[in-house]
């Protein structure tokens, strides 16, 4: 199973507008729905999204990253548009 850190590494990697990880957003698994949990972060405000486990080992392993992209980076644009609300 991938790690926090690989998680975080691939998304900066990626994604490099997203920030920093631990910073800008923070990566964990969420036992509960069997996921990781990716919680970007600006002024205050938080919006999370889900990256499956079939996903994130899809997205280290093959480097097959265009559904972890697009979310994350929907999440970056609803938080823009959420924070100039």
């Amino acid at each position: 199973m991938a790690t926090k850190e690989d998680i975080c590494r691939k998304i900066e990697q990626v994604i490099p507008e997203a920030g920093k990880c631990g910073i800008d957003y923070s990566v964990e698994y969420d036992k509960i729905n069997h996921a990781w949990s990716v919680d970007l972060q600006k002024g205050g405000q938080h919006l999370k999204t889900f990256i499956e486990d079939e996903e994130a080992q899809s997205c280290l392993n093959k480097d097959k990253c265009i559904p972890v992209g697009l979310q994350i980076g929907q999440l970056k644009r609803n938080l823009g548009l959420f924070k100039h609300s």
